[in-house]
């Protein structure tokens, strides 16, 4: 799977205040529990029950506690109570935004089990996730899970296991590698290496799993991190405070002791969208989604330390969107489709009677469905597709001669990503009028 075009930016925000009370019990004789995700965009989506009521939970290891994104209210279906208003900062160059605290919730997750969760609930309608995903997003949890169990995160096969730390044994693993973690506002960082330039710098990194991206880095000409010659401009991804735009460029490799990754994406936010996370001290950037996948994690709070090993995922190129489209999901629309059944039925009956000269009237049959609209939320400056004449808030109609309701978001952006001079031909509704574009994929820098 390719990198995908949405860089999804959540960062911890919560990490001053207190834990909630309670541990998760795990309802089972092994004290432990498999847990199956949805990996959309490099990220991990994870069915989490609150109150009786399953959710999609985004899994961060940025994020310290419990957030629940209650534009569509769901704090009357899940019985919260709000008890108190704060206001919380994260990554973005906007206003901090309000979120109302809740304890006594009760959090499953498979066999899991805590009581007296506290989480927050967010009514800000723009922090809605689900449009960039193309998939319903209700909520973020991270910190609650990891600092209890021992987490694995399986991204070759697509599942959790989280267990009980008392119930857990490692195995011999000549493969894996083991870092130390440091813990700055509860949040995990790792200390490892990148070379850029030629020259190898240490560097402090998060661990977020609630980013799309693969690298992030601070510039600092003290250090020697600077953006390379070759980069180009971007849309970053969408933060708690606002959107966040930077470089994009490539270093010469990401060292994980004996794990180098060459030739890896890189992204320079601008310094202002990240200030909040750049008060941390000595931190250099994060470790994000496309990184990650690469290997299998086991995260171990208790001993502060994280075991990797590589999996089929490692040797994946990394690629840049050649077409500088970003999309969103626009909600459903009713779309006129021909009866499959009908036109099956019409096509054996033909062939029944070829030789029997029978005339045949098709009366083409219709059925109406809803289907899902995409839409241009970001246009890159200066690339092909801009060029072409698209702009931000067409409605994708149809993507090379095939209707954009037969893709997922994923599926279309993964078209952004293929080799350099592909044609995309793209319909468009702007405004009721139907267009037609082209243009060629093309290298950014």
């Amino acid at each position: 799977m390719r990198n995908l075009v949405f860089f999804l930016v959540i960062v911890s925000f919560l990490g001053n205040l207190a834990f909630s009370q309670g541990d998760f019990i795990i309802q089972n004789k092994h004290k432990s529990v498999k847990v199956n995700f949805q990996f959309v965009n490099n990220l991990i989506i994870i069915p989490v029950e609150i109150n009786g009521v399953t959710l999609s939970f985004l899994l961060d290891t940025g994020v310290s506690k419990p957030i629940i994104f209650n534009f569509l209210n769901l704090s009357d279906t899940l019985k919260i109570k709000n008890t108190e208003s704060i206001f919380l900062r994260g990554l973005g160059e906007g206003e901090s935004v309000e979120a109302l605290k809740s304890n006594n919730n009760i959090l499953r997750i498979g066999d899991a089990i805590k009581l007296n969760q506290e989480l927050y609930a967010i009514y800000d309608v723009k922090l809605n996730l689900a449009p960039k995903l193309g998939f319903p997003v209700h909520g973020i949890i991270g910190n609650d899970i990891f600092k209890e169990l021992i987490v694995e995160i399986n991204y070759s096969k697509k599942y959790l296991k989280l267990t009980k730390p008392d119930a857990y044994r490692y195995k011999n693993c000549k493969r894996c590698e083991i870092f130390y973690l440091e813990f700055h506002n509860t949040k995990p960082y790792i200390n490892t290496e990148v070379t850029i330039n030629g020259k190898t710098i240490p560097v402090k990194l998060l661990i977020d799993s609630g980013g799309s991206d693969v690298l992030w880095l601070f510039e600092n000409d003290s250090l020697g991190i600077t953006c390379d010659i070759k980069f180009f401009k971007d849309f970053l991804g969408h933060g708690l405070s606002g959107s966040i735009y930077g470089k994009r460029s490539n270093i010469d490799a990401l060292h994980l002791k004996r794990f180098v990754l060459k030739d890896a994406n890189v992204a320079f936010p601008d310094s202002t969208s990240v200030s909040y996370a750049q008060m941390v001290k000595d931190r250099n950037g994060s470790l994000s989604g496309n990184m990650l996948k690469r290997f299998n994690w086991i995260f171990n709070y208790q001993k502060g330390i994280v075991t990797i090993k590589r999996n089929s995922y490692f040797k994946e190129k990394f690629s840049y969107n050649k077409s500088g489209i970003e999309l969103a999901h626009d909600g459903l629309r009713f779309v006129k489709l021909l009866d499959n059944e009908v036109l099956e039925g019409v096509s054996r009956l033909s062939k029944n009677n070829v030789n029997n000269n029978t005339k045949i009237i098709i009366d083409r049959q219709y059925k109406v469905a809803l289907k899902p609209v995409y839409i241009i939320a970001e246009l890159r400056k200066n690339s092909t597709a801009a060029a072409a004449g698209l702009l931000v808030g067409d409605i994708i109609l149809s993507v090379n001669n095939k209707a954009s309701y037969h893709f997922s978001l994923q599926e279309i952006t993964n078209e952004f990503h293929k080799d350099e001079g592909k044609r995309v031909r793209l319909k468009v509704n702007r405004n009721g009028q139907i267009l037609n574009f082209s243009f060629y994929l093309e290298n950014p820098f």
